[in-house]
């Protein structure tokens, strides 16, 4: 189930495994970490807060920045970057984001149903982008 915290432990970098140079990343690596890590779970979370902005017509572009601290919870900095295309403003996009997924690491692992074993289909084709995997999905609102 991996390490019981921060080992420092690495794997294939998440450059790889997400947009290339496109967006911006933390470094680390999604493969070989439980979803109580953050590389892999607020990445996850991230990209389902801002797959849903752009999908309810909120903004037309956006990245979603998560900042985590080890031995707290909550993420210390969120933020939703929508490089001019936001149709709402900041609170909107915010207050939608609260409605959507508690960003704890506990509510991103309920939301998203994390403790299934679906990673070994992530190894092959990446992580985004297939709709077989929760952080994918666009709710209904």
């Amino acid at each position: 189930s991996g390490p019981a915290a921060d080992t420092g432990l690495t794997g294939r970098k998440i450059v790889v495994d997400s947009y290339g140079g496109m967006a911006r990343v933390g470094g680390g690596a999604f493969s070989g970490k439980d979803p109580t890590k953050v590389d892999r779970s607020g990445a996850y979370a991230a990209r389902y807060i801002a797959k849903n902005i752009v999908a309810h017509g909120l903004a037309k572009r956006c990245e979603v920045r998560l900042a985590y601290v080890i031995g707290q919870t909550k993420p210390l900095m969120q933020d939703i970057e929508t490089f001019g295309t936001a149709q709402v403003s900041q609170k909107a996009l915010r207050d939608f984001t609260q409605v959507l997924i508690d960003t704890s690491v506990k509510g991103i692992i309920e939301r998203l149903d994390l403790r299934r074993p679906i990673y070994q289909k992530t190894a092959a084709y990446g992580h985004f982008g297939r709709d077989i995997f929760p952080w994918e999905e666009i709710i209904k609102i």
